[in-house]
């Protein structure tokens, strides 16, 4: 299994940006997806999540301005995040789990910067 993140970059505050994590190697509807960030400085946080049959979790203080969704025909996880403001910056880290083998896989990780 193999997560390939991307659309990070720099953004304004107030902006939006959408990330998207390919999967392959398996089919991504049978996986639980989450994406985390890691700012600089803190350790790793869940921002948010979608289980295999599409129920949504996310960060408190994110509800409202950040979207997880799906295209398992696409094999693909989206992040959409609007509204961004400096906090949001870190590397953006998508992750699957696979309830078979109670593993969990991650991508690269995926830069996001919003100024100020």
């Amino acid at each position: 299994v193999q997560l390939q993140a991307s659309g990070g970059g720099l953004v304004q505050a107030g902006g939006s940006l959408r990330l998207s994590c390919a999967v392959s190697g398996i089919i991504s509807g049978m996986l639980e997806m989450g994406w985390y960030r890691q700012a600089p400085g803190k350790e790793r946080e869940s921002v948010a999540s979608i289980s295999s049959g599409g129920t949504t979790n996310y960060l408190d203080s994110l509800k409202g301005r950040f979207t997880i969704s799906r295209d398992n025909a696409k094999n693909t996880v989206f992040l959409q995040m609007n509204s961004v403001n400096p906090e949001d910056t870190g590397i953006y880290y998508c992750k699957a789990h696979y309830s078979r083998n109670n593993r969990d896989y991650w991508g690269q990780g995926t830069q996001v910067t919003v100024s100020s």
